[in-house]
């Protein structure tokens, strides 16, 4: 299920973003620029916020429009 993005307080959001660049644990760059490359690509939309109810947890995947 999408969520849009600005549904999501500041926190959460920056909660749910780092929680997804640093899930794999491979990429070694710095995080801070991981979060505001994700943000942006959220506010640009080329990105969305996809809530799967199954596994209770979000993931960041390309825009389908």
């Amino acid at each position: 299920m999408q969520i849009p993005h600005t549904l999501l307080t500041p926190a959460a959001l920056l909660a749910v973003i780092e929680e997804f660049v640093t899930r794999d644990g491979t990429d070694h760059t710095v995080v801070a620029g991981r979060i505001s490359d994700v943000a942006a690509q959220l506010v640009a939309g080329t990105v969305e916020l996809h809530f799967d109810s199954a596994s209770n947890s979000c993931n960041i995947v390309p825009a389908t429009h």
